[in-house]
């Protein structure tokens, strides 16, 4: 009877150990996730700023290839005019 005190003290100890373990995984894959959840918020975040940096560069190199192609319009005709003039 005897033995049967001690193992059912020893069983009940696992149990709580157990128990205790189980809360602490439960705690450790909660933060995980919040960290997982929070890092793909912050890439997405970062992603956003990359896609609205790269808009405004090509809409300066849109201005820029712009502002050439009426420069070699003018010139275009310039010589054109040019060329017109000598025959």
């Amino acid at each position: 009877m005897i033995d049967l005190k001690n193992r059912y003290e020893v069983l009940i100890k696992k149990v709580q150990h157990l128990g205790n373990r189980i809360t602490e995984l439960e705690e450790e894959n909660f933060k995980l996730k919040r960290a997982k959840d929070e890092g793909v918020g912050d890439k997405m975040k970062k992603a956003k700023k990359e896609i609205e940096q790269l808009k405004k560069d090509m809409s300066l190199m849109d201005e820029g290839l712009q502002a050439e192609i009426l420069a070699k319009d003018k010139e275009i005709g310039r010589l054109m005019k040019k060329v017109n003039d000598k025959r």
